[in-house]
Formats: C-alpha cells, sequence, structure tokens
C-alpha cells in the first residue's frame, strides 16, 4: 500500500518540498497531496519592489497547481484542524486526509489587529503595510501622491517574514523620492522595538552607518502600542509619539488559526514547535514543518524555506524507510538588502555565526555587507531562480544548505 504525504500549505515552502519527494520517491510507493485554501501563488519579495512602480502586484502572481510537478495533487481547501492521533488533517468543509507523514508549511498571518488603532480610521489612506498586495499597491498610489512630509517605517515586533524587508522599504523610499527631485521635502524615520538597525551586531553597525549615510532617523526601543490613522501619530507603550503623513507599518505575525484549534500542535503564538535540526515537530514524529510555519531562532525568509526543504526532503525519506532521521539544519539564511540607486548588501549567516564581511559562497563570489552592483543584479534575477529552480526542487549549484565560512572574515578577526 502506497505511503501518504499530506503538505499544508501551497507557497514557497509547500511547494519546494512536496516537488523534491515527487522527485525522489515513485508515484506507486508514495502519494503526495498538497492542500490549499487559494490557487495564488504570490512571490513574496516582489512585493517590496510593488510601492515604488518596480513591479506590478498582478505580475508577481501565478497559481498554486501549475507550480506541482505531475504526481502531486492539490487540493483546494481550507484546514479546520489537524488530529495527530489520528493521522488525520480535517478540512473546513467535512473532507478528511488521512496521512502517514505531515508537512506544515503554512507560513505566517498578519495579525493587525493585535495593535490598537489597527485596522482603524486611516487603514489604507495613510497607514499601509506592504506585506500584503492591497497595501502595497495602495502604497504605491500614495506615494504618487506624495509631495513633501514625514513618511515613518515601523515593525511592531518580531517575529516578522522577511526581517530585513522594513530596512530595504526605507532605503529605497530614500532613493524613489531623491529620483521624484523631493527628497529634501520628506523626512524619513526608520522605528525599531530593537536596539540598533539589525538583530546582530556586525550587520547592526554596518546597516545603522547605512541609515545615517541616506539622512534616514533611526529610531531604536520603540514599542508601539497604538496607531492613530486620524492624527498621524505613532504612539509606544511609553507614551513616546512620533508623527507622521504616512506609515507603512509591519504587523504583529502570528501562526496560522487552524494551528491552535489542533490539539497540541502549536505554541500560545500559532506557530509549530519544532526541533530545529531535524525540522520535526514536537507533536508527532511524523509531523514535520518548515518555512514561516515554525518557531525556529531564525529568519522567516524565503532562503532559510530551501535550506530546511534540502534537509527535511532526506529525513521524510528515512522516515519512510524506517530509518533515524540524521539531517540537521543549521539556521543557515542568506538576504540581499536593497538599499537603493542599483545596488545591494548580501548577508549570509546561521544560528551561531553572525553576519560577517566577506564573500559569498566563496572568496571570489558575491560581497557580503556591503553595498554592489552584483548583488542588486542577483537580487533581480532570483525571481527566475525562485520560479525555475527554487519551487520545482531543484538544488542551486555551488549553494550548501549549511553555512560555510568559505570567503568571510571571522568575527574575531574584526574586533
Amino acid at each position: 500500500m502506497a505511503q501518504r504525504i499530506v503538505v499544508l500549505g501551497g507557497g514557497t515552502g509547500g511547494t519546494l518540498i512536496a516537488n523534491r519527494l515527487r522527485r525522489h520517491t515513485a508515484p506507486d510507493d508514495v502519494l503526495i497531496t498538497v492542500v490549499d485554501r487559494d490557487d495564488e501563488h504570490v512571490y513574496q519579495p516582489g512585493l517590496l519592489f510593488v510601492p515604488f512602480g518596480l513591479a506590478h502586484p498582478d505580475e508577481i502572481v501565478r497559481s498554486r497547481s501549475a507550480q506541482l510537478r505531475k504526481g502531486v495533487e492539490f487540493v483546494l481547501g481550507e484546514v479546520d484542524r489537524v488530529e495527530t492521533d489520528e493521522d488525520a488533517v480535517h478540512l473546513v468543509d467535512g473532507r478528511r486526509l488521512d496521512y502517514d507523514v505531515l508537512v506544515i508549511a503554512t507560513g505566517a498571518r498578519l495579525q493587525p489587529e493585535e495593535t490598537e488603532g489597527l485596522p482603524g480610521p486611516g487603514w489604507m489612506e495613510t497607514v499601509f503595510t506592504f506585506y500584503e498586495r492591497e497595501g502595497a499597491r495602495a502604497l504605491n498610489d500614495a506615494f504618487e501622491r506624495f509631495e513633501r512630509g514625514r513618511l515613518v517605517i515601523n515593525f511592531v515586533d518580531l517575529p516578522i517574514k522577511c526581517p530585513v524587508a522594513p530596512l530595504e522599504f526605507a532605503f529605497l523610499a530614500d532613493w524613489y523620492f531623491h529620483e521624484r527631485g523631493i527628497r529634501k521635502d520628506v523626512e524619513i524615520d526608520f522605528v525599531t522595538p530593537l536596539d540598533g538597525a539589525f538583530t546582530k551586531p556586525i550587520a547592526s553597525s554596518h546597516l545603522g552607518a547605512l541609515l545615517a549615510e541616506k539622512d534616514i532617523n533611526l529610531v531604536t526601543e520603540f514599542n508601539t502600542g497604538e496607531v492613530d490613522g486620524v492624527n498621524g501619530r505613532l504612539v509606544s507603550y511609553d507614551e513616546r509619539e512620533i508623527p507622521f503623513d504616512v506609515l507603512a507599518i509591519v504587523p504583529l505575525h502570528g501562526g496560522q488559526e487552524w494551528v491552535q484549534r489542533s490539539p497540541g500542535l502549536g505554541d500560545d503564538l500559532g506557530f509549530v514547535p519544532t526541533d530545529p535540526a531535524t525540522l520535526q515537530s514536537q507533536a508527532s514524529p511524523n509531523v514535520f514543518a518548515l518555512g514561516d510555519a515554525t518557531n525556529l531562532p531564525t529568519s522567516k525568509a524565503g532562503s532559510v524555506t530551501h535550506f530546511e526543504g534540502e534537509i527535511l526532503c532526506a529525513n521524510i525519506e528515512r522516515f519512510l524507510a524506517g530509518e533515524p532521521v540524521s539531517g540537521h539544519y543549521d539556521g543557515h539564511a542568506n538576504c540581499f538588502i536593497e538599499t537603493g540607486f542599483g545596488k545591494a548588501l548580501l548577508i549570509d549567516f546561521n544560528y551561531e555565526t553572525e553576519p560577517l564581511p566577506g564573500h559569498f559562497p566563496g572568496a571570489f563570489g558575491l560581497p557580503l555587507l556591503k553595498e554592489s552592483r552584483l548583488n542588486h543584479l542577483a537580487k533581480l534575477m532570483f525571481e527566475r531562480v525562485y520560479w525555475h529552480v527554487l519551487l520545482p526542487g531543484h538544488d542551486v549549484p555551488g549553494i550548501s544548505p549549511t553555512l560555510s565560512m568559505a570567503g568571510k572574515q571571522r568575527a574575531d578577526a574584526l574586533t
């Protein structure tokens, strides 16, 4: 009898793991089913470019089912809950999907309602989020009308999808208003709950210096408690206030609601407690998770999902064969950071090693923690890699799922 793998989520993680597993298993031996509530796969990195007229929201969306390999079943439906003691997924419409292995890849969801004033008066008028298509499109309209005033960029708290995206937004806004010839009339504030520009000290120092160089005000340790869209005020819990004419905010993130309805599956935020090395859920040995749905202490970024996918595919194959899972994910992540004017930075790190200067993936590769035209071109090229290499489940030649120190300066050499 064929073994059954059910993958919840048809985004980056769900698509690439289903396609990888299909490449590595015989259809007569393993049945693979992907479940999602809609058939729209959004290239999420593209949302960053929409407010600045560099991408159109309709151009970054494709059919989820069309990204799946032949032999992968796509089920359109919404998950109600998972019963791990039954090895069953229950859909809202009453359907039941039994599994031998379950993979959770349903990502994170925005929770603006967790912050006072969101969504409320001023939402999609002076207060926006570019983390969804509607907000990114509305920001583009607002920026086209914007002539002078104060733009504030804020994320309420971590974790969020792509933690560098708010920084990229600030850098691109600086470029955009320069291009329009009105930068001198626009004040830009980057407001963060962190004590610096980024979570890691070396990268934070580099990025903080870049913000200062571009005359972007860095406001740290600001814990957003309220958004007053009528009067244009961002208010912290300690009652500090920052006025704005336009606010680009990244709301709180949480896991999917169905995770919290599933006994023993999720934590208080709705994320899935997951072994940081093997990617097995703590709820059951035949349940695995990857991408933004997990509680792992690494960036919720597409590169993380890609690297996890390589490790996870091998571990699921071992599990189906009755062997111990032995693949170990080390928290590897890398991110391009657009800095405007046709340049970008690149950072590469993992659970233990912070972003360091040097080159990636080796001594003659892309520059790390340094603005370059080459990094910008690589970021633009990544969209093609995403659709044609990563999602179909291929490896990227020369790129390891685990961190390599080749080409990097060690932290002790920088002090």
